[in-house]
């Protein structure tokens, strides 16, 4: 079945831009090095996540503009983090790849009227403090695609 845009309400103005894509690596040193001798780019943001089991970085080049994208780097804390599970199972490289909302609850709640899943019933606290959830990869092409939402500064 084929949709005429115009006949869907859809909220494009909550999804601001491409904010980042994820890479699982097994060792975040070595990846942040890699992206310093090859690019010359930064480590932006660092930091532990216990609850997702990962240590993470958010990289990019110096002169970051505010809606320019970044690189997330996840490294797994333990072999039972959900990082490291994607990494034996299908090696380090591209996990997620997430849009920037500016109303997460509005978004999540059009995506549900779709009949898109959502992996958690609530937004969860992620990177940077930023209000997170994620749509089901089956209903998303087979992207795991993270929707963020900074928090207000």
């Amino acid at each position: 079945m084929s949709h005429n845009i115009s006949d869907i309400d859809i909220p494009h103005e909550y999804v601001i831009c491409l904010d980042h894509v994820g890479i699982a690596v097994p060792n975040l040193d070595d990846a942040l090095e890699f992206y310093r001798a090859n690019f010359g780019w930064v480590c932006l943001h660092r930091e532990t996540n216990e609850e997702q089991g990962v240590e993470e970085a958010m990289v990019g080049p110096k002169n970051l503009g505010a809606t320019d994208g970044q690189i997330q780097l996840l490294a797994p804390l333990d072999e039972s983090s959900t990082i490291a599970k994607f990494i034996d199972k299908k090696g380090p490289g591209l996990q997620q790849m997430c849009l920037r909302t500016n109303n997460l609850d509005a978004l999540s709640e059009h995506l549900r009227a779709q009949g898109t899943r959502l992996l958690y019933p609530e937004a969860k606290i992620g990177t940077g403090g930023a209000r997170i959830n994620f749509c089901h990869p089956k209903d998303a092409g087979g992207v795991l695609l993270e929707l963020t939402e900074p928090p207000a500064k």
